[in-house]
C-alpha cells in the first residue's frame, strides 16, 4: 500500500512567493546580509538549471529539428 504524504504538496513558486512578500522590517543587518547571500546562491543555482535546460533543448532541436 502506498502511503500519502501527511502535508499537502506545495505549489510551484510558493516558496518564492512567500520569500518575496515576507516583512523584512524585523530583520537585523547581518540577517539581511545572510538573506542576500542565500538569494544570490539560489539565483546561481536557478541559472545553472536554466543553462542545462537550454542545452538539452538545443540538443533536441539539433537532433530532431525545431518544431516552431
Amino acid at each position: 500500500m502506498i502511503e500519502e504524504p501527511v502535508e499537502p504538496r506545495a505549489f510551484r513558486g510558493d516558496a518564492l512567493n512567500t520569500a518575496t512578500h515576507e516583512d523584512l522590517e524585523s530583520y537585523g543587518v547581518r540577517e539581511l546580509e545572510e538573506r542576500i547571500e542565500a538569494l544570490e546562491a539560489e539565483i546561481a543555482r536557478t541559472k545553472a538549471q536554466l543553462s542545462k535546460k537550454k542545452a538539452g533543448r538545443a540538443a533536441a532541436d539539433a537532433l530532431f529539428g525545431r518544431l516552431d
